[in-house]
């Protein structure tokens, strides 16, 4: 069976082992995406949030902590949705059982929209886009990661299990659909290069102001083994960019 979006999280099997990957301090999440993220975020005292794809929105609950005026999750995941709200207790919180689609995205509203390993899931950029650009208010800040579109290019190298030790490059320029076996699950995201993110956002009137493919840093990891492998091929792709006037 095929799932697409973020119906995979509602499998409470692939939603525990999901977690508990997640919550490794070497994971690509915590080793290497997460720095990146706040350093592309910057000052977010005193600002409002939007987050697309929250997940369990324990980054919200860091932000809200930290300073943020106001956090908004977006999540189409019910099992997320539960724990995200277990998150998000503070009155300045809030989250929406949405999907990024189906999400009536307010005009003018949030400082700064955030989506983190979310948009690969997205058939739509350019939609998507545009709404983003919409909610944001003048000068606003849009920081998001998806998988690298090295990694998502061809998903061959894992048919043996989970864990790459190779990665196979293939059907780089052929975009769209790819499926990927994930968890004992076989779960549908979308490879686009980045020259069409670029393009994407540049035609939605963005201004790209940084880009990163996430290069390991040493301090980030606590076993050396896993910083080294971590070099051998980025598996994120994040980019900062800014609401033109």
């Amino acid at each position: 069976m095929e799932f697409r979006g973020a119906s995979v999280y509602d499998q409470e099997d692939f939603f525990s082992n999901y977690m508990k990957r997640r919550g490794r301090k070497d994971s690509p999440n915590n080793a290497i995406e997460n720095p990146i993220i706040y350093e592309l975020i910057g000052d977010f005292q005193n600002k409002s949030i939007l987050d697309l794809g929250c997940g369990e929105a324990s980054f919200g609950k860091e932000l809200l902590n930290q300073g943020a005026a106001f956090y908004t999750g977006i999540e189409g995941s019910k099992l997320m949705v539960s724990s995200a709200n277990l998150n998000i207790v503070r009155e300045n919180g809030t989250i929406h059982h949405e999907t990024l689609e189906s999400y009536s995205f307010p005009t003018n509203k949030f400082d700064i929209v955030s989506s983190r390993f979310a948009i690969h899931y997205v058939s739509d950029i350019h939609l998507l886009f545009q709404n983003v650009y919409k909610t944001l208010k003048d000068n606003g800040k849009f920081v998001f990661s998806v998988q690298h579109p090295l990694t998502t290019s061809s998903f061959i190298s894992k048919q043996t299990g989970d864990k790459r030790e190779n990665w196979i490059v293939d059907d780089y320029f052929l975009e769209g659909e790819r499926k990927e076996p994930w968890i004992e699950q076989i779960v549908v995201k979308y490879h686009r290069t980045i020259e069409t993110y670029f393009k994407a956002l540049t035609k939605s009137g963005f201004f790209v102001v940084d880009l990163r493919e996430g290069k390991p840093k040493r301090e980030h990891f606590t076993n050396e083994a896993e910083f080294v492998r971590r070099q051998r091929i980025p598996v994120v792709l994040a980019f900062s960019c800014t609401k033109r006037e």
